[in-house]
């Protein structure tokens, strides 16, 4: 059985429906598999985000830091999700932890090798520029919902 390269797994992707073999072609340039064991971090609060994560199997928690309580779980992400969608955002830095529950597997794609390639093709730019925004919007529905239910 042939193994997947890293285009392969990106058009299994749904954060990646609809883009151009050429442009993830393109993309596939800046990606790698990466696995990270339960409990370790892909990124803490305020760091900078070296890599956009897909993530292919497993599930990631996202925590904030409580200055008494210490690290608070906000969500979790599973499969086809995305860890660290402030790449694309000035200063790409993590709002949140974002830790390995389960053994997880994820598609990697280095944020400075991908903003080089949004920056040659802006199309490519934008689609992940929406992609994204979408992303954020969600999670920060998410949220809303969540204080409702605290304050209500």
């Amino acid at each position: 059985m042939k193994s997947k390269n890293i285009k392969d797994l990106l058009q299994e992707l749904e954060f990646f429906d609809g883009i151009s073999e050429e442009k993830l072609e393109f993309l596939a340039g800046c990606g790698q598999n990466m696995h990270f064991s339960p409990n370790q971090y892909m990124g803490r609060e305020n760091e900078i985000i070296e890599h956009l994560y897909v993530i292919k199997k497993g599930q990631v928690a996202l925590e904030i830091n409580h200055p008494i309580k210490g690290a608070m779980m906000m969500s979790t992400l599973g499969e086809g999700e995305i860890v660290g969608f402030n790449w694309i955002i000035p200063p790409y830095k993590y709002r949140a932890n974002a830790k390995a529950m389960v053994e997880t597997s994820v598609v990697a794609l280095d944020a400075v090798c991908v903003r080089r390639k949004c920056e040659e093709d802006h199309h490519l730019g934008y689609l992940l520029m929406k992609r994204s925004a979408a992303v954020a919007n969600a999670r920060l529905v998410e949220t809303r919902m969540q204080m409702l239910d605290v304050y209500h």
